[in-house]
């Protein structure tokens, strides 16, 4: 089955950084949208960031902006999380997610998604 996996969360302290990775195993990323997903305990999922096929269009939460940088190389069939300035209500599962998607855009909206991966925690702390 197509499949993505997470991989580079953990614990951090506030006002650190962490890169998250999401790697395609048994497909290619280079048709696919890619989103960025958290859902912390008690809240819905939600969108943090996406990027579209070719890189060239990125959308980011609110919440996010200015801290997160999504990004992708498509050679390594992987996409990368940069979350710097962290705070504790970033603590959360974060999942990748892919979209077939030939617009050159990408949604953040869980419907838009269809692969999705495991999840990795994030948990920011003292």
């Amino acid at each position: 089955q197509l499949q993505l996996v997470e991989s580079g969360g953990g614990l951090v302290q506030p006002g650190g950084s962490l890169r998250l990775s999401c790697a395609a195993s048994r497909f290619t990323l280079n048709y696919y949208a890619i989103g960025w997903f958290r859902q912390a305990p008690g809240k819905e999922r939600e969108g943090i960031s996406c990027i579209s096929r070719s890189g060239g269009s990125t959308n980011y939460a609110d919440s996010v902006k200015g801290r997160f940088t999504i990004s992708r190389d498509n050679a390594k069939n992987t996409v990368y999380l940069q979350m710097n300035s962290l705070k504790s209500e970033d603590t959360a599962v974060y999942y990748c997610a892919a979209d077939w998607n030939l617009s050159g855009e990408c949604v953040l909206s869980v419907s838009a998604f269809e692969i999705w991966g495991q999840g990795a925690l994030v948990s920011v702390s003292s």
